[in-house]
Formats: structure tokens, sequence, C-alpha cells
């Protein structure tokens, strides 16, 4: 695996997630950090963008995949955004944080968040078991 990496840091969006029907009326902002890692040496050693990942158009797919559907779950939502980056050829790994700064929560809090890393590996398989 290679240590390379691109990182997202505080992408907001605001979306229509959660399990309270006002979360799902009124929306709310979730807050995405995607790091990714890959193998720069090609794109480096050609100066060749179409060999790496391009971050502002990983940007948009991340922003859309939390705009799509809503869920119930940031861990469902999570993996959302998880298969989203590995569906890039070069992306190796990946780890998704969902922050949900407005969560229905009574006690005060500074942040929720869920975290999960995913690799193609584990993607490939899981994609095998469904067939």
């Amino acid at each position: 695996m290679s240590t390379d990496s691109i990182t997202l840091t505080g992408l907001r969006i605001t979306a229509h997630h959660g399990v309270f029907d006002f979360e799902r009326e009124n929306g709310q902002e979730f807050v995405i950090d995607v790091t990714v890692w890959l193998d720069f040496r090609a794109a480096a050693s050609g100066d060749d963008l179409t060999r790496t990942i391009h971050y502002g158009e990983l940007a948009e797919e991340v922003a859309d995949a939390v705009r799509g559907d809503p869920v119930d779950l940031i861990e469902t939502l999570a993996e959302r955004i998880a298969d989203v980056v590995l569906a890039h050829g070069a992306a190796e790994r990946v780890q998704v944080t969902v922050h949900k700064p407005q969560a229905p929560i009574e006690i005060p809090f500074a942040d929720v968040s869920v975290q999960i890393e995913r690799t193609r590996i584990e993607r490939t398989q899981t994609e095998g078991s469904r067939a």
C-alpha cells in the first residue's frame, strides 16, 4: 500500500440525513473529512493529472454522495462516501470521517463523528460476495 495521500478536510455540505423526521425535513450541515491513499510516482514523474485523483472533482463527488438519498445513519453515509472514493482506479485505501455538528443531543458537545477506513481489497471482496 502506498503512503502518498490526498486529504480533503472540512467539506461542509447541507443534507437531510437522520433518524428523526425534523432532521430529514429541515436538513443540517455535515462536515466531511476524506483521506485517500494512492501512489503519486506515475503522476509526478510525468506531471500528469490523469494518473492521480483530481481533488476538486473528488470534492464534488463526495458532496454529491452526501446530498444523495437520505439515510438514517451517518455510518451508512460514511460507507457511501468510501465507495465513491474507491471507485477511482488509483485509490488504494480511504479514511472517511462524517461529523454531525448539529446532532440532536441534549448534552452540550463539541462534535459527533464516525470514522471508517476501507481498502480497495475489501471493496473487491465485498462486491464478489454480492455476486
